[in-house]
């Protein structure tokens, strides 16, 4: 059975900050489940729970303070991004996080022709509709795969706008990034997507 309409933030945090427990009810109905999959892309799936959980006990701390510059749910992405990224650096002090300032094309070089034209162009998929393809198995575990390999932010990215539907502005707010680089993170991780799919059809 699909959560009642969340009201609105203007109806809600006035609610949420007189510690209204059926107002408390109705976020983390709506909202714990993309918290926890933000967290699993950026951090993985064994302390997504958690994280998503310490970003709850950030929320009720940082709520008295919000200074509502963007939405609630936007806000709370954000606060789950930064203890996701947090995490992430604890538990790996190498780790990369996005490589959206990384020097590496995001298409490969050999592609192309001197003129700038395609040498070798995307593969033509072979099944007739998105759906067929999506009713691939190993399509699915193709994509699965490929999603697992991104850096962290780029696979927040990708999950974000084309798993969630949240608007670019919305994602560069949550993962604390400017508009170029959201862009960029969301590129890289669509076109290695891409290619992950073209190698699946080649086979």
């Amino acid at each position: 059975m699909a959560n009642p309409p969340l009201p609105s933030d203007d109806e809600l945090i006035p609610r949420l900050l007189a510690s209204d427990e059926n107002a408390y009810t109705q976020v983390v109905a709506a909202y714990h489940g993309l918290m926890v999959h933000l967290a699993r892309a950026i951090v993985g799936d064994a302390i997504a729970d958690e994280v998503a959980q310490e970003a709850w006990v950030a929320v009720l701390r940082a709520l008295p303070k919000f200074e509502r510059r963007s939405s609630l749910k936007t806000w709370i992405l954000r606060i789950v991004s930064n203890t996701a990224k947090s995490r992430l650096r604890h538990e790996s002090r190498t780790v990369n996080l996005g490589d959206a300032l990384e020097e590496t094309p995001i298409v490969d070089p050999s592609r192309f022709k001197a003129n700038a034209h395609w040498a070798n162009p995307p593969a033509m998929w072979h099944a007739d509709t998105p759906d067929a393809l999506l009713a691939s198995t190993e399509l699915r575990r193709c994509i699965h795969e490929a999603l697992d390999a991104l850096p962290p932010l780029q696979r927040a990215a990708v999950t974000l706008r084309d798993m969630q539907g949240l608007n670019m502005e919305d994602i560069c707010k949550v993962l604390e990034v400017s508009e170029s680089n959201g862009r960029v993170l969301l590129h890289r991780a669509r076109s290695r997507i891409q290619q992950a799919i073209e190698e699946l059809e080649e086979k």
